[in-house]
């Protein structure tokens, strides 16, 4: 009888789980739906965002999404991963410690205020001295060029990558930490060197909390709002150049969904929000379908 009843109450949490999801689709089907019958697929591939003549389009705000954090996780993944590497096998356990407290207390940080310190301290750090250099030094590549005013994709990113780094540390290290002491032993008995027992032992033996990590900082990236809305601009265009100001689903949503008068407009803002949050589910599903190829390549070896 308790077999049963543990087995029936945790079968309660797993179906209280589906019925939040499930309840949430439904929720944004719904409310989208006068978007959704008027502009059909077109909503994902217009940019015209008028609230005066009711013509949205969602491109604009999805490409802002997937530029800022694709270019987020390029600048924090070798950062993250590296650091990871020094706490778990090179640093001393005193070092690794305190340092580990540290970023996790910088993953506990309100997103605003990284939003805040980016205003008064990156934004100029990137108008007066960052977004010239790179004018000057890559203006000819389409990525670096337009008008050098701090914010914008470029800017935005570089937030998002601080915001993500502290999830990467923090559970790449714990995956790193979980190896078997023997694999390293084995390696360093063998003469391999303490970086190449590391390189080659103890980062394939993680790799798959490694990619945890880093597609958990990617969702992050994705659905952030205050820090991103600070700095990205808030404009409704498509520009190759990261310098650009831009705009985002989260950030559209949060400064828009308050003011947003008759049916149509708020339909379109929720609609926004059906796409951000299929565009998470399919980002999750190739990260479940990428560890569970590399994890049937690992056992055929």
């Amino acid at each position: 009888m308790g077999d049963r009843i543990a087995r029936l109450t945790a079968l309660f949490f797993a179906c209280v789980l589906l019925a939040i999801v499930a309840l949430l689709v439904y929720e944004l089907l719904s409310r989208s739906a006068p978007a959704r019958a008027k502009f059909g697929w077109n909503f994902l591939t217009s940019s015209e965002w008028n609230p005066v003549t009711e013509d949205f389009g969602a491109l604009p705000f999805l490409y802002g999404t997937v530029v800022t954090s694709v270019v987020a996780m390029l600048l924090s993944i070798p950062l993250g991963v590296g650091a990871a590497i020094f706490l778990a096998e090179l640093a001393p356990a005193k070092l690794s410690n305190g340092l580990t407290f540290i970023i996790e207390l910088l993953a506990a940080i309100p997103s605003v205020i990284y939003g805040l310190l980016a205003i008064f301290t990156l934004v100029p750090l990137m108008r007066q001295y960052i977004e010239p250099f790179l004018k000057e030094t890559l203006g000819f590549l389409p990525f670096f060029q337009g008008p050098a005013a701090g914010v914008g994709y470029l800017t935005a990113s570089l937030v998002l990558a601080i915001m993500t780094v502290p999830f990467i540390i923090s559970v790449s290290r714990e995956s790193l930490l979980a190896v078997p002491r023997e694999q390293r032993e084995a390696a360093l008995a063998l003469g391999a060197t303490r970086w190449e027992t590391t390189w080659q032992i103890v980062v394939p033996y993680a790799k798959l909390g490694i990619l945890g990590s880093i597609f958990l900082g990617l969702a992050r990236a994705l659905g952030e709002t205050m820090a991103v809305t600070m700095v990205i601009g808030n404009v409704p265009a498509v520009h190759a150049s990261l310098l650009w100001p831009g705009y985002s689903i989260a950030a559209v949503i949060a400064n828009e969904f308050t003011e947003a008068g008759g049916k149509l407009y708020p339909a379109a803002l929720v609609e926004l929000g059906l796409v951000l949050f299929g565009l998470t589910i399919v980002i999750n599903g190739f990260a479940r379908m990428m560890i569970v190829a590399t994890t049937k390549k690992g056992s055929k070896r």
